[in-house]
C-alpha cells in the first residue's frame, strides 16, 4: 500500500527520530504534520487541514503521554488509527493502549522498513467521495458527505442527527435526489412545526407513493403519528424513510416519549453532523460559499473576503451553526463599504466592544487565560512544570487550556 497522498501526523518530540521519521514519510509522498507537544497534537488530529490517515505517536512526550492524547481524543470522536512508539520499559502501556482501540505500536529501536509496513497495513481506508464537498471539507464533514452517498445506495431507514442550522432537512433531500427514488415525490412532515402532526403524517404517507418520506423532527412526533409510523413501516411501506432529530434524542429527557423501537429503527443507519463550532475550517469553506452566491447580487461586487475575516470566522465558535452564519454573510456582504469583508462587516459588535464593560466572569476568564500563557512560556510549554507554577493539576490545567483554546 502506498503513502503516496496520504497525510499521517507525527507526534514526537525527539529532533532526530522526528526529523528521520518526517523525513522518510514524505519521501514516500505523505503529506506530514509533525507536532512535538500532546497539546499541538490534539489539535493536529482533531481539527485538520485535511483528513488524517493515522497517527505516529511517542508514548513518552514532554507535556504528558500519548495516552492521555489519544483517551482525550476518544471522549470526543473516532481518532484515526494510532501507531505508538515505546521503548522497552513502556510495552504494557502500549498493550492497554490496543485494548482501547489504538491500531499497533513498534519498539525501539527499529528499523525504517519494518516502520513503514507496520504503518502502511494500519492507514486509514481511503474514501472514495467522488461528489464535490456539500457539508464542508474538514475530515468530519467528508465523513459525512461518504455517508450520504453510501445510503443514498440503499433503502434502510435513516436517521440525521444534529443541531440547529446544520442542514439536516438539506442532506435528507441530497439522500433522496442521489437515489433510485428521486423521480418519485420527496415530501417532509415538520413535526416541530405541526400542531395536528398525525393528520399531516396520513397525509403525507397517502401522497409520498414510492417517494422519500422525511421526518422533521422525531422527538417531537406525538404518540399517535409514532405509532401509526412504525405500524407502517413494519407493514412495508413502499416509500423510504428518513427521520432528522437533534444531537442528544437518545439521551435527552426531552425525548423520553419518543418509542425506543422506532428511535432504534432509525438509528441502524445514522448520520451524526458535528456542530461548526468542532469545524472551523468548513465555517471558512462555507462562508466563503455564501459570499459567492451573495456577492452576485451587489451591483458593484466586493473582490471576497479579506484574512482578518477569515481568521475571525475561523475563530468564532458559531452557536448557530450554518444559519447564523448564513445570516451574518447577508448582511455583511449588503452593508459592506470597502472593497473586500472585514472582521467588523460579519461582527458589527466588535466595534461596540471596547466600549462594553466586561463581567467578572469575563475578566477572571481574561486574566486566568493571561497567567496560563505566562506560566507555559517559563516552563516552554511542559505542563506539568507550568501546573506547579499555577498549583494546580495537570488535569485542571489541561481543561483550562481547552477551554482558553490554548
Amino acid at each position: 500500500m502506498s503513502l503516496t497522498g496520504r497525510h499521517i501526523v507525527l507526534v514526537e518530540d525527539d529532533e532526530i527520530m522526528g526529523g528521520s521519521i518526517h523525513q522518510r514519510l514524505e519521501l514516500e509522498g505523505a503529506a506530514v504534520t509533525w507536532v512535538k507537544l500532546m497539546g499541538r497534537g490534539v489539535s493536529a488530529i482533531r481539527t485538520p487541514r485535511q483528513p488524517v490517515d493515522a497517527v505516529v505517536c511517542d508514548i513518552r512526550l514532554p507535556d504528558g503521554t500519548g495516552e492521555e492524547l489519544y483517551e482525550t481524543l476518544c471522549r470526543t470522536t473516532t481518532p484515526p488509527p494510532f501507531l505508538f512508539i515505546t521503548g522497552q520499559g513502556g510495552i504494557d502501556q502500549a498493550v492497554r493502549l490496543l485494548r482501547a482501540g489504538a491500531a499497533d505500536y513498534i519498539t525501539k529501536p527499529f528499523d525504517m522498513g519494518g516502520f513503514l509496513n507496520r504503518l502502511t497495513l494500519i492507514l486509514r481506508p481511503e474514501q472514495n467521495v467522488d461528489l464535490p464537498p456539500q457539508t464542508g471539507i474538514s475530515e468530519g464533514a467528508r465523513q459525512v458527505d461518504a455517508l450520504v452517498a453510501e445510503y443514498a445506495a440503499g433503502d434502510q431507514p435513516v436517521l440525521i442527527r444534529g443541531g440547529k442550522g446544520l442542514g439536516k432537512a438539506r442532506l435528507a433531500r441530497w439522500i433522496h435526489d442521489l437515489s433510485d427514488r428521486r423521480a418519485a415525490p420527496f415530501i417532509e412532515v415538520n413535526a416541530h412545526r405541526s400542531p395536528n402532526d398525525n393528520a399531516a403524517l396520513r397525509k403525507a404517507i397517502a401522497e409520498v407513493d414510492e417517494g422519500t418520506l422525511h421526518i422533521n423532527g422525531l422527538e417531537s412526533l406525538s404518540k399517535a403519528s409514532q405509532d401509526h409510523l412504525i405500524s407502517t413501516l413494519s407493514a412495508g411501506a413502499p416509500f423510504r424513510a428518513i427521520a432528522s432529530a437533534w444531537p442528544t434524542t437518545d439521551t435527552d429527557d426531552k425525548a423520553e416519549d419518543l418509542r425506543a423501537d422506532l428511535l432504534y429503527l432509525f438509528k441502524t443507519h445514522e448520520i451524526f453532523i458535528p456542530p461548526l463550532a468542532d469545524r472551523p475550517d468548513d465555517a471558512v469553506w462555507l462562508a466563503t460559499q455564501f459570499f459567492e452566491t451573495l456577492n452576485l447580487r451587489r451591483d458593484v461586487p466586493l473582490k471576497g473576503l479579506s484574512s482578518h475575516a477569515e481568521s475571525a470566522i475561523h475563530a468564532h465558535d458559531w452557536p448557530g451553526n450554518g444559519r447564523e452564519l448564513r445570516a451574518r454573510m447577508l448582511r455583511a456582504v449588503e452593508a459592506a463599504q470597502g472593497e473586500r469583508l472585514f472582521p467588523s462587516d460579519i461582527f458589527p459588535e466588535l466595534g461596540a466592544e471596547s466600549d462594553r464593560f466586561s463581567t467578572l466572569a469575563e475578566a477572571r476568564d481574561a486574566a486566568e487565560r493571561q497567567q496560563i500563557v505566562a506560566a507555559l512560556a517559563r516552563t516552554s510549554g511542559h505542563i506539568l512544570e507550568a501546573a506547579k507554577l499555577l498549583k494546580v493539576s495537570r488535569t485542571t490545567l489541561w481543561e483550562k487550556m481547552q477551554k482558553f483554546g490554548l
